[in-house]
């Protein structure tokens, strides 16, 4: 057995930190009484010896031990007051993982000896329960990773094309990809991956929640899990279940091979809540390290949480330590892990403040004057469920949010509602209305219509109705309204003028995406016409319903992966068609105009927009140099053919088809059509014009 000795250590940094001589630990609590440190055999079986951290200030414990090395596994028990109604939850006899662990060891088992209470007492009088948790809990491991070998090479926002994904979805299905490969961090970064990527044009990879995660004891019951991962329990670590060989540089090589392919990597984080849920959770970190620090509390019942997550609690960014907590956790996922952003789920929470949202908060101040994470990328998914949750627009520089306004008009004007043309005008503008103040620019505005949450564009124009029944609850889960339309036939069909029509309306709607001013955002596996057969609230699917068909004759495979493909190159080629301000006609600060047509050809006048049946509308933007390049984009959700007049266009006589959504996306010839004519708009049709003029570009 290895010889041990307890010394006093540093209070800085808080986790762990090895030198040749043996490991610093240090530990937040402010109304802790006692910390133990238990260490466990190199499996985490059994409990080998426990040392009382000898040193406290500034509410940080801390002790070293001399003689421990890398690969130490080990727990915290903490010792203080038990007494729910004034919110102190401690039970030393519940294992505690350390905040800042960089692994864990060990699988996850739920029982009811996580409880710091005893299961069978009334909620109003949680018993005190003194059983052993260590068997069946997960244990922190002692390592020292080493920072990425490749450098990130920011992608500027105005270039960026996302892709959200599912570590496990992406490639547990892709036979190109080895099967120990499959589903994990490794599978994403095979080159048989990086191809795809390549070949669709995207920039920049988002993966949902890939910090450590729990599933909900109530999914385990139904024997179910929780797939999408937003219930994080250890915001330093890989989820384990991603890992090919339980070693937590795979995390590291994945985001190395990915950015020496030229991709960028975001992930989805959850600070928002933890894995120990509402007041009759387990106790497993937080909760038992300090739970009246960690958590927002109820003021008048501290024995409750504050639930504005709709998750069972509600973490206490306002607390200058968790916001250290959550803040060096960011910091360690750029410059160890080598990340290139983050997408913060129900990111309103963390700029919350006890008077409620505050775009100078803590959390929020804290990115912004940081001299790292401000060099990164920021999205906001900008709501919850809490008082004044939705904050659309009132995030500050340099953030970018989820743009929800742009899903659902996008969404209504393809399916045929009415009324909309200002409206979708104003989404594909860049949605200068939410976001054009304080310095903020169109790429504050990520463009989707799919994602992880919700139909998948298949099933967007193949169900009206939700089909949530294997979830087991009821079919009662899930968004009921999904400004969604079938075309006939609820779900799967074999009729050819139905899949045919579905086929264009996809073809449309991804169009759009790629056409709109702002940051596009393609959930994976839309362009090979995946489907969740209806499932509108996946979240605990890990099975054929979520994990993407990569076979070959996949429905609409080739027709979608080559339209994308078309669509990105399109972005590239013509910078307006993603400008890096907003562009307003006549505007003397841009190189760039953009105007807006009626079907007769003419300028679109107040008349038009207005018209309550129109849907028709042609979107030209340009170089204003005379010898520039143009792009003119044709939109038709009518359900019956329309003329349209093309305008006369200074130096265009002819235009390239590049985007014809009645036409195969296969087929790489590009037709030429004479300027100054009049063209037939075939039903729910999206054209794109161009005229290129080599090195005529507008700068960006």
């Amino acid at each position: 057995m290895e010889q041990y000795s307890m010394e006093p250590g540093r209070a800085y940094p808080l986790g762990t930190s090895v030198n040749d001589l043996g490991v610093n630990f240090s530990l937040f609590s402010a109304n802790a009484e006692k910390v133990e440190l238990c260490v466990f055999d190199e499996l985490g079986h059994q409990e080998l010896m426990r040392f009382v951290l000898p040193s406290c200030e500034h509410h940080v414990w801390h002790g070293y031990l001399k003689g421990a090395k890398a690969g130490l596994v080990y727990g915290y028990r903490v010792y203080g007051a038990y007494h729910p109604e004034a919110g102190h939850r401690f039970n030393h006899h519940k294992l505690l993982l350390d905040p800042y662990a960089r692994a864990l060891k060990g699988k996850f088992t739920w029982s009811d000896r996580h409880l710091g209470y005893k299961a069978d007492s009334p909620e109003q009088d949680l018993s005190f329960d003194d059983r052993d948790n260590a068997d069946v809990m997960l244990k922190s491991v002692v390592i020292d990773p080493e920072k990425p070998q490749i450098q990130r090479v920011p992608v500027s926002w105005q270039n960026t094309v996302i892709y959200e994904g599912h570590v496990k979805g992406l490639t547990q299905l892709n036979s190109k990809v080895p099967p120990e490969l499959q589903g994990s961090f490794l599978g994403i970064s095979h080159p048989s991956m990086i191809a795809h990527y390549r070949a669709i044009g995207i920039t920049t990879i988002e993966l949902l929640p890939v910090q450590q995660f729990l599933s909900e004891k109530f999914l385990h019951d139904k024997d179910l899990s929780n797939y999408w991962g937003y219930n994080s329990i250890s915001f330093f670590v890989p989820h384990s279940d991603y890992l090919s060989t339980d070693q937590v540089f795979e995390f590291q090589r994945m985001v190395d091979e990915l950015h020496q392919a030229g991709f960028e990597v975001l992930i989805d984080v959850v600070y928002n809540h933890t894995a120990e849920g509402n007041a009759l959770g387990p106790t497993l970190s937080f909760r038992g390290i300090d739970n009246a620090s960690y958590y927002r509390l109820n003021p008048s019942e501290p024995r409750y949480y504050i639930n504005d997550t709709g998750c069972g609690n509600t973490v206490n960014l306002s607390h200058p330590r968790v916001l250290q907590m959550v803040m060096d956790s960011l910091r360690y996922w750029v410059e160890v892990m080598g990340v290139d952003g983050f997408r913060f789920d129900l990111a309103t929470i963390l700029g919350r403040e006890p008077h409620g949202f505050d775009k100078h908060s803590g959390f929020l101040d804290a990115i912004l004057q940081d001299p790292l994470l401000n060099t990164v990328k920021v999205i906001a998914e900008p709501w919850d469920i809490g008082p004044g949750g939705y904050q659309l627009g009132g995030f500050p520089a340099p953030w970018s949010e989820w743009n929800d306004k742009y899903r659902d008009s996008i969404r209504r004007f393809w399916r045929g509602d009415k009324g909309l043309l200002p409206e979708f005008a104003r989404r594909i503008h860049g949605s200068s209305d939410v976001f054009e103040h304080h310095g903020r620019q169109p790429y504050a505005s990520i463009n989707f219509l799919t994602s992880h949450d919700g139909y998948t564009l298949h099933d967007l124009v193949s169900y009206e109705q939700r089909h949530n029944e294997r979830n087991g609850e009821e079919n009662r889960d899930g968004h009921s309204e999904n400004l969604s339309k079938n075309y006939g036939v609820e779900g799967a069909t074999d009729n050819a003028e139905i899949l045919a029509l579905r086929l264009k309306q996809i073809k449309n709607m991804l169009s759009t995406i790629m056409l709109s001013q702002g940051v596009p955002m393609v959930l994976a596996g839309d362009e090979i016409g995946r489907t969740q057969q209806g499932n509108n609230n996946a979240y605990c699917q890990d099975n054929e319903i979520n994990w993407l068909n990569w076979q070959e004759d996949a429905l609409y495979a080739d027709e979608l992966t080559a339209l994308l493909a078309r669509l990105s190159e399109l972005r590239k080629r013509f910078p307006m068609l993603a400008y890096h301000r907003f562009i307003h006609k006549d505007d003397p600060k841009s190189d760039v105009d953009i105007t807006w047509y009626h079907c007769s050809g003419n300028i679109m006048h107040k008349e038009n927009w207005h018209s309550h049946h129109a849907s028709t509308v042609g979107y030209l933007v340009q170089g204003k140099a005379d010898d520039a390049s143009s792009v003119f984009c044709i939109f038709h959700a009518g359900a019956e053919p329309v003329e349209f007049v093309l305008p006369e266009i200074n130096n265009v006589e002819y235009w390239d088809v590049m985007v014809d959504t009645s036409s195969s996306a296969i087929n790489n010839e590009i037709p030429k059509l004479p300027a100054q004519r009049t063209i037939t708009l075939q039903p729910r049709t999206t054209i794109v014009l161009s005229n290129e003029h080599k090195g005529s570009e507008p700068s960006e």
